[in-house]
C-alpha cells in the first residue's frame, strides 16, 4: 500500500509549490527517485518523509533560479567600471529639457513633446512632401529626434547615478540625479507637460498618433532608479513628491486620452511596451488600480492573444525587422514579469503555452548565433541588422527566474553600451543592477578598491 501511495504523497506536496510544470516534473523526479533508493517501511516511513521534504526544498530553490543577493553581488562587480565611468559623465552634464530646442512642425506648446512618426518620409511625388508617406522598417534621418534624445540622455544619466549611489552609497550623486528631474519635469520654464498629445506625428497627416506613446518607453527605468536615490538624504523630498504627481498625471492621460486607450489596445509590441510604462508608473505612485489592470492584460489578453505556442510572436515576425521586434518583444515581457510579480504569485510561471519562459526558449538561440536566424528562413532586418543583439535584459532576468547559467554566461558577453542609437532606442534599460539589487543593500560594493 505505501510503495502504491507515496508517489500520490509526494506528488501532491510538489503541486502545492508554485513552481511550473516543468520544475514539478523535476522536483517530482527527484523525490520519487530519492524514495526508491531508501525505500518506505514501517518504522522509517516518517523519517525518510521528513528527509524526502529536505530534498523537495533543496530542488525547489535549485530550480526556482539564481539568489537575487548573489546576483546582485556579481552584476555589481561586473559593471561597476561601467557604471562609475558613466556616473561620472552625468556628473558634467547640462541637464537637458525639451524646451532647449523648438520643434518647429509641432503643433502643440514648447512644453509638449514631439516626435515624428520613424517609418514615414516624404513623398516625391509632391514638392513640399506633404503628407509623408510609410516606409515600414526604414527611418528618415531627417526626422526631429531631440526631445527623444533629451529625454533618453536624461534617464540614462539619472540610472547611471543612481546604480553608483547603489555601489557606493556616496550621496554626492542625488543631488545631481535631483537636478536632471528637476530641470526635466518639475520646473516651469523647462518642464515636459505629462502626456504625448504630439508625438510621432505624420507630417500633413496627424498631429500626433497613438504609436507615439512608445517614445516614453525609456522612462520606465526612472521610478526603479529613485527607489535606489530614496535612500539618500541628499535625495530632495519635494523633488520626490513632485514626480510622483507628474506620474500620477501621465497615468491619467495614459489611461483616458484617445491615443494612449488605442496604444493600451495595440496588437503589436506597443501594448506591450504600453503596460511596461504604466505597471512601472502605477507601482511608482502606489496606483493599485492600474497595476491590477497590468496584470489582468497581461496574463489574459497580451500574451494569449500575442504569443504563438513556440514562444514566438507572429505579428513582429511579419515586420520588416522581424528579428529586432522579436528582442524588443522578449525583453519587454521579461520587464513585465519582474515588474508584476509578487511574493505570491509569479508573472514568469504563467499557464503553458503563454508565457515568458517559452518567450526565453524561442529567442535564445537567435541571440546565441543570429545566422541560425536566417538558416531557420526568418527574415534578415531591413536596418541595423548587423549590430543585433546587445546584453539583453531578458537574459539577465531570466537567469534570475530560472537559475540557467546560459542565460548569464550570454548577457555577460554582448555589449552593454552599442553606438548604434536606433539598438539603444529599443532597449529601455540601461542600468540593470537597479531592476536586480534591493535597496536595503546599498553600498552593494562593501570596499572600492
Amino acid at each position: 500500500m505505501a510503495q502504491d501511495h507515496r508517489p500520490v504523497i509526494f506528488c501532491t506536496v510538489v503541486e502545492k509549490n508554485s513552481l511550473s510544470q516543468g520544475e514539478r516534473a523535476r522536483v517530482r523526479a527527484s523525490l520519487i527517485t530519492h524514495l526508491n533508493r531508501s525505500g518506505l517501511g514501517g518504522q522509517n516511513f516518517w523519517r525518510q518523509f521528513f528527509l524526502a521534504l529536505f530534498v523537495l526544498v533543496i530542488t525547489a530553490a535549485a530550480v526556482r533560479g539564481a539568489p537575487t543577493d548573489e546576483l546582485a553581488a556579481q552584476v555589481a562587480q561586473l559593471d561597476r567600471v561601467r557604471i562609475l565611468r558613466l556616473a561620472q559623465a552625468a556628473l558634467q552634464l547640462k541637464p537637458p529639457a525639451i524646451t532647449d530646442r523648438a520643434a518647429t512642425n509641432s503643433q502643440g506648446s514648447p512644453h509638449d513633446f514631439f516626435s515624428q512618426a520613424d517609418y514615414f518620409w516624404p513623398d516625391p511625388t509632391n514638392k513640399n512632401g506633404l503628407p509623408y508617406v510609410s516606409r515600414d522598417g526604414l527611418s528618415d534621418p531627417d526626422n526631429f529626434e531631440f526631445h527623444r534624445m533629451a529625454m533618453r540622455d536624461m534617464k540614462d544619466a539619472v540610472a547611471a547615478l543612481a546604480a553608483a549611489y547603489a555601489l557606493t552609497g556616496d550621496d554626492h550623486y542625488a543631488p545631481k540625479a535631483v537636478e536632471f528631474l528637476q530641470v526635466f519635469f518639475l520646473d516651469e520654464k523647462t518642464r515636459m507637460d505629462p502626456n504625448l498629445n504630439y508625438a510621432q506625428a505624420v507630417l500633413g497627416k496627424y498631429t500626433g498618433t497613438a504609436f507615439g506613446v512608445i517614445d516614453t518607453l525609456h522612462l520606465a527605468e526612472l521610478p526603479v532608479a529613485i527607489r535606489f536615490l530614496e535612500k539618500s538624504p541628499a535625495f530632495d523630498p519635494a523633488v520626490d513628491r513632485g514626480l510622483k504627481k507628474w506620474f500620477a498625471d501621465y497615468i491619467v492621460w495614459l489611461t483616458t486620452a484617445t491615443n494612449g486607450v488605442k496604444e493600451m489596445n495595440a496588437k503589436n509590441n506597443h501594448s506591450i511596451a504600453y503596460f511596461v510604462q504604466l505597471a512601472s508608473f502605477a507601482k511608482f505612485t502606489g496606483d493599485e488600480k492600474m497595476l491590477a489592470l497590468s496584470r489582468q492584460r497581461f496574463k489574459e489578453v497580451l500574451l494569449p492573444d500575442q504569443m504563438a505556442a513556440d514562444g514566438s510572436f507572429p505579428l513582429e515576425l511579419k515586420r520588416t525587422k522581424p528579428y529586432g521586434y522579436s528582442i524588443f518583444q522578449a525583453d519587454n515581457t521579461a520587464i513585465l514579469c519582474v515588474l508584476l510579480s509578487t511574493p505570491t504569485e509569479d508573472y514568469w510561471k504563467l499557464p503553458e503555452g503563454h508565457n515568458a519562459r517559452q518567450a526565453m526558449e524561442f529567442i535564445y538561440p537567435y541571440l546565441v548565433d543570429k545566422s541560425k536566424w536566417l538558416t531557420d528562413q526568418r527574415g534578415r532586418d531591413v536596418m541595423h541588422w548587423e549590430n543585433w543583439p546587445m546584453r539583453q535584459p531578458c537574459l539577465l532576468f531570466a537567469y534570475a527566474e530560472l537559475g540557467e547559467p546560459k542565460y548569464f554566461d550570454l548577457w555577460k558577453k554582448l555589449e552593454a553600451d552599442p553606438t548604434d542609437l536606433e539598438i539603444r532606442r529599443n532597449v529601455a534599460i540601461t542600468q540593470p543592477i537597479l531592476w536586480i539589487a534591493r535597496p536595503e543593500q546599498i553600498p552593494l560594493l562593501k570596499k572600492l578598491d
